[in-house]
Formats: C-alpha cells, sequence, structure tokens
C-alpha cells in the first residue's frame, strides 16, 4: 500500500498546477509519457487558434487577437514586410488593406513612413506627357489607385479625421496646393489631386462632401481668393485668376462622371456668392483663355465675334446647372444668371450672346427669350431673333430652327398687339442692320456689303413667319436695289 500511494503521488500533479494548466494553457515541459498526457489533452481542447495556426510559427504572440489576423506576415519583422510591400502595385496594396484591422493598421503606418511616402507619392507632375509610374501606370491611374487605398485604409475613421490624415500625408506636395507651384499651367499636381480626390469621395453622402468642400476651403483660402478676384478689375489679378481657374477645374470639376456629381461640385463654388460675383466666377473658371499663357481673355465677347470653341465650356456648365438633378438652382436662377454672364466684363456682342444660347440648348435658349417677352423687353428681344437667325446662317444651322424659335416666343405673348408689337420690331431691327451695312457702303467700307446681303438673305427666309412681313419685304428690296 505504501507503494502504491508513492506511486500514486509521484504520478499525480498539484492541484493549483492542474487548473492553471487547464484553464491558461500554460504547461510545463513534460518528459515522460504519463505526464504527457495531463498537459496535452487541455492544450488541444481549450486553444482553438492551434488547429490554424501556421506551421512557420516559433513565437509566442502578446496580443493573440490581433496577431492572429496578420497570418503569416505576423512572421516577418515590420522592416521585412515593409521591403515586400514595396514590390506591391498600389492596387494590390489597397486589397491587402481590406484583409483585416491589424493588417489596415499596418499600412497606414507604412504610408506615413518615409520609405512609404517616398514610395506612394509619385511627384513628377511636370514632364510633357503625364508620366509613367515604375509599375508601368499613368501618374492619373496611380493616384487613382492611391485614392482608393487611402479610402479602404481609413474607413473606419469619421469624415474630419480621414481628412486630417490625408492632408498630413499630402503636406509637403507643393503641387497639390492651390498656390504652390511655380508653373500651375504645365502641372498635372493638380490634376493628380483631382483624381485622388474623386476616389476617394465617391460614394459619400452630400453631408461629407460638404465637409470635404469646406475642408478644401480651409486648407487653400479659396473663399479668401476668389473674393480677391471677384471684387477687382478684371484682369488686374491675371496669376490668381489663373490658379483660381485650374484649381476648381482640376480638383472639383473635370473628373465627375454622372452629372449630378457635377453640378453639386459646381454649386459649392457658386452659390456662396451674389449673382454678379456667379456670373464673373463662371466667366473665369470656363471662359475663353490665352492658349500660351492661360491667362484669361476678358475682352473676347466685346471686341468681335467668338466661335462656339470659346463658349462651349460656359454653355456646358449652364446646362449642367439648369439640369434637373442641380437641386439647388431654378430655372430662373439659371436665366438670371445667363442675363448677367452677358454683361462680364461689359455688354457681350449680340452675336456672342445668340451663339451662346444657341450651345445652351432649345430650354434654355427659349426660357430665356419668354422671360424677355414676360417682361416687356420686346425690343431687347427682336434684337436677339435677328442675332440668333445671323448664327444660324454663318454657322451653317438650319433656318427652320430660328423661325420656329420665334413661333414658339410669339405664343408667349398675352395679346395679339404686343405680338405684332414684336414682329414689327423684328422687321425693323432687319431694316436697321442693313441700312447702317449700306450706309458704310456708301462711306467706303466695301466688305460691309457682304454684311448687308448676308441678313437680306436671313430676312428673306425668315419672313415665312412673319404675319405683316410683305411691307417691309418691299421697302427692303427698294433699299437694296
Amino acid at each position: 500500500m505504501s507503494q502504491m500511494k508513492g506511486k500514486r503521488k509521484k504520478s499525480s500533479l498539484p492541484k493549483n498546477e492542474f487548473l492553471t494548466t487547464r484553464f491558461t494553457g500554460r504547461k510545463r515541459r513534460m518528459t515522460s509519457s504519463l505526464r504527457t498526457d495531463y498537459t496535452l489533452i487541455p492544450n488541444q481542447r481549450y486553444r482553438r487558434s492551434y488547429r490554424n495556426s501556421s506551421k512557420f510559427s516559433n513565437t509566442q504572440d502578446t496580443d493573440s487577437s490581433s496577431q492572429s489576423t496578420l497570418g503569416n506576415f505576423k512572421t516577418l519583422p515590420l522592416e521585412i514586410f515593409h521591403i515586400v510591400l514595396q514590390y506591391l502595385p498600389v492596387k494590390d496594396i489597397s486589397m491587402l488593406s481590406m484583409v483585416s484591422k491589424t493588417i489596415s493598421n499596418r499600412l497606414i503606418n507604412y504610408i506615413s513612413t518615409p520609405t512609404g511616402n517616398k514610395r506612394l507619392l509619385v511627384q513628377n507632375f511636370h514632364n510633357s506627357e503625364l508620366s509613367v509610374c515604375r509599375m508601368g501606370f499613368s501618374i492619373l491611374e496611380h493616384y487613382r489607385c492611391l485614392g482608393l487605398l487611402l479610402k479602404r485604409c481609413t474607413f473606419l475613421l469619421p469624415t474630419k479625421e480621414r481628412l486630417k490624415y490625408i492632408q498630413k500625408i499630402f503636406a509637403e506636395v507643393s503641387c497639390f496646393k492651390l498656390n504652390g507651384c511655380m508653373d500651375p499651367l504645365h502641372c498635372s499636381g493638380l490634376l493628380c489631386y483631382g483624381v485622388f480626390l474623386q476616389t476617394l469621395t465617391a460614394g459619400w453622402d452630400e453631408l461629407e462632401c460638404h465637409r470635404v468642400y469646406n475642408f478644401l476651403c480651409d486648407i487653400s483660402n479659396l473663399s479668401r481668393r476668389v473674393q480677391t478676384v471677384v471684387s477687382s478689375k478684371p484682369g488686374s489679378a491675371r496669376k490668381l485668376e489663373l490658379r483660381i481657374r485650374i484649381f476648381c477645374r482640376n480638383v472639383l470639376l473635370n473628373h465627375w462622371i454622372h452629372k449630378g456629381d457635377s453640378a453639386f461640385w459646381l454649386s459649392r463654388i457658386l452659390k456662396p456668392w451674389p449673382m454678379v460675383n456667379q456670373a464673373r466666377l463662371l466667366y473665369i473658371i470656363f471662359g475663353p483663355a490665352c492658349t500660351l499663357d492661360g491667362h484669361v481673355i476678358w475682352h473676347k465677347m466685346i471686341d468681335g465675334p467668338t466661335d462656339e470653341t470659346n463658349l462651349k465650356g460656359l454653355a456646358d456648365a449652364i446646362k449642367l446647372l439648369y439640369d434637373i438633378e442641380a437641386k439647388e438652382w431654378t430655372a430662373d436662377d439659371v436665366i438670371s444668371l445667363v442675363d448677367e454672364l452677358s454683361v462680364v466684363p461689359r455688354e457681350w456682342l449680340l452675336e456672342n450672346s445668340a451663339r451662346l444660347l444657341i450651345l445652351c440648348g432649345n430650354n434654355i435658349c427659349f426660357t430665356f427669350m419668354a422671360s424677355k417677352a414676360v417682361n416687356g423687353r420686346a425690343i431687347e428681344l427682336a434684337r436677339l431673333v435677328v442675332f440668333l437667325a445671323l448664327v444660324c446662317e454663318k454657322d451653317l444651322y438650319c433656318m427652320d430652327w430660328a423661325v420656329k424659335m420665334m413661333q414658339k416666343v410669339c405664343k408667349v405673348f398675352s395679346s395679339p398687339g404686343e405680338r405684332n408689337n414684336f414682329l414689327q420690331s423684328v422687321e425693323n431691327t432687319f431694316a436697321q442692320i442693313i441700312m447702317d451695312a449700306l450706309q458704310s457702303v456708301i462711306s467706303g467700307k466695301k466688305h460691309r456689303s457682304k454684311i448687308a446681303h448676308c441678313f437680306h438673305l436671313i430676312f428673306l427666309k425668315m419672313s415665312v413667319c412673319l404675319d405683316a412681313a410683305s411691307t417691309c419685304k418691299c421697302y427692303l428690296f427698294s433699299v437694296i436695289e
């Protein structure tokens, strides 16, 4: 019995050690097969990560819950992990960031290091063509992938914290600042910044996008700079006008696919200002600019007729605001903006105003003309109709369009008397322009004879829709003969 008791005492574990082994998984190194049975069974039963642990892992991690999400990467020192990232495309790194929160945190730390910063913030912005990165992508595609990476890495952070973190990373890139680059006209920095922001904010709700815009205004002093250019004489701050134009187009406006997104950001730029300043700012951003130095050409609409290329940007912006997706703008708002735009910096030539309306499309053109008809501005409307017909003739549009537009406007007048007065004003305008042209011919300016015959031809084409045109036609025939 004493021998048996001795053997039993030798083969059993102390009670406190057995409980420790059972509930914590810690054990002593056992040599006998008998004692191994007491330690391995609890270890396998209560440490579930044992079945999923890597066979390459020989170390015990202090934080098993976070380290287990690293997978095989937990065997690598942090320096080696960063070296591995150096060989991965940015798009693959962004996919890696979605594996776990622990991986995402490691990537955030990597981006903040000098090595990661140098690797990810490619700054070849001044090449004649868009640069190609080391992995073979264009620099624009690189920043699109970088936007996706930071979008995924900062997914769990509040919007304000996300923006602060991103600004901290980009703080040293001078070409991402409104007033940072010495040669903004030939720099793709703001273009890359815009692609990055478009990718980052895609899918965000309007409240978050409002915060993004306010944040950009704060770090760039955009509101103060806009105040400077809209309150000063046009052209007196040419360099600042150029920088605002490039910043607004390349960062905020040019990269959106859906009209609603473009209208939202354009509204953020324009809405804080009175209508007069909105028109000035619209001209700065979308108006004609010199191809050599990029400066805004303020007198382009005043000095002489201009072509469609100088008006297309303005027309596209106006159509964007008139679109149904631009919720913050009514038809009256847009028409008032067009009316205000036509006197920036001074009253435009009517031919240029007419060409802009044609480019804006039927709905905006008719609404603008109907507004003049309703407000008793029949003489202005008559002159506009004449120059709409002139633009149709010069730019080879169908004259039937101008005829139908005038017929449609005639229906807006509330009484036959108002309509007849308007038609008579159209006839008088044709007669006056032809007489002025012929008077110039008599004075020796023979090139004006072409203008006279051009307006005569236009009048003949349009007279089919004039109820009282016969008298005016006879008068014009006698003048030209």
